[in-house]
């Protein structure tokens, strides 16, 4: 079994910055893809930021030039640095795995809530 811990989500105002942890723990070999996704009240949950075991990270639109994913593979955690916040990035943050055999898996979710 897999389990993904997530971290640092609060409260904070525009313009400030967050960083976001998900360690993986338990049967955690061969992880390729790692991520974060959003979900605001009322929409679907949308990617944020992917980063694979080797290659370019990907990002939405909406945070290019201002969130930068990274992982550390010695550790198993993936980070999410956010800048430059906005109401718009409220929402409630989820760590997402996925493995060289396809298997995929969600940490519980982290809110962050950015006040204008």
């Amino acid at each position: 079994q897999v389990q993904l811990v997530e971290s640092g989500g609060g409260l904070v105002q525009a313009g400030e910055s967050l960083r976001l942890s998900c360690a993986a723990s338990g049967a955690v070999f061969s992880i390729d893809l790692m991520g974060w996704y959003r979900q605001a009240p009322g929409k679907q949950r949308e990617l944020v930021a992917a980063i694979p075991t080797a290659g370019i990270a990907n990002y939405a639109d909406s945070v290019k030039g201002r969130f930068t994913i990274s992982r550390d593979n010695a550790k198993r955690t993936v980070y999410l640095q956010m800048n430059s916040l906005k109401p718009e990035d409220t929402a409630v943050y989820y760590c997402s795995t996925v493995f060289f055999d396809g298997r995929g898996y969600w940490g519980q979710g982290t809110q962050v809530t950015v006040s204008s």
